[in-house]
């Protein structure tokens, strides 16, 4: 159980916001800063639909996880953007079903890395592994993750709203391409992405308040449902295909939300 940073991370800057802090701000945590506060506070005003949208992301991420583990005989992933550790973190799910789980995590925010120790508490049986890098880093994340994950084997890429934070001019969709060409068939990808075609203009009001306070490398990017749904090409795509966050398998506990904006979806490699 290691954190292995790669390389090329700035030292925590509290005067502008960072995603992982922004996102805990609006899960209603306590780590982050003021800047994080009020960029999420900016956000949620212009787009009211984001705090409900972010908790059923994280609802997503358990129904995702616990799919791949007890339906498709995922037993390592792969959780890029992990973010600040919440309740019901991917080892959690996946070990709570098989004990002999593996999980590297994936992030760039110097604060996630402070708390990576509560990330790597696993189970004896498994194991949890914490990797501080840039979802660009392909190379970089790949050549770490081999130590703890055996990617001959099935693993299940886990990219839940972390692509638009990479803008198009960094090619998204080959990135993605990259990482999945790596992995053994069999292997999964789960992601989610903030709408551009839902609620459009409350969607581009709100990133517009965000990207004028985060981080210069942290400015986010709404795609539409056909460009989302170009990541998961070359998978097959699981049902029901890309859809909103409360329409992908939902379990009796999740209450339908229509209207939130983030399009969702997950796809196997043949």
């Amino acid at each position: 159980m290691n954190e292995h940073p790669t390389g090329g991370i700035a030292p925590i800057d509290s005067s502008v916001a960072h995603p992982a802090r922004v996102y805990n701000a609006w899960l209603g945590g306590r780590d982050n800063y003021v800047a994080d506060q009020e960029a999420a506070e900016l956000a949620a005003t212009a787009n009211p639909q984001i705090v409900p949208a972010v908790r059923a992301n994280r609802a997503f991420l358990g129904r995702a996880v616990r799919e791949l583990t007890a339906r498709a005989g995922i037993r390592q992933f792969l959780d890029i953007g992990t973010g600040i550790p919440a309740a019901d973190n991917t080892h959690e799910v996946a070990q709570r079903l098989d004990p002999g789980a593996r999980v590297v995590y994936v992030d760039n925010d110097p604060v996630v890395l402070a708390h990576a120790r509560a990330l790597l508490i696993g189970t004896p049986e498994g194991a949890t592994d914490y990797l501080q890098a840039d979802v660009r880093d392909v190379d970089g994340i790949l050549a770490s993750a081999q130590e703890t994950l055996d990617l001959s084997r099935p693993v299940g890429l886990m990219l839940v709203a972390v692509l638009q934070y990479v803008p198009d001019a960094d090619g998204p969709h080959a990135l993605v391409r990259r990482l999945l060409d790596a992995l053994a068939p069999g292997s999964h990808l789960v992601l989610s992405h903030p709408a551009a075609d839902i609620g459009a203009e409350a969607v581009a009001a709100s990133m517009r308040v965000y990207n004028e306070r985060a981080a210069d490398h942290a400015g986010a990017t709404p795609r539409t449902r056909a460009e989302v749904g170009r990541f998961l090409d070359g998978t097959e795509l699981l049902d029901p295909g890309v859809v909103e966050l409360p329409d992908w398998r939902p379990g009796p506990e999740d209450a339908p939300a229509p209207g939130l904006p983030m399009w969702c979806g997950a796809g196997r490699k043949p």
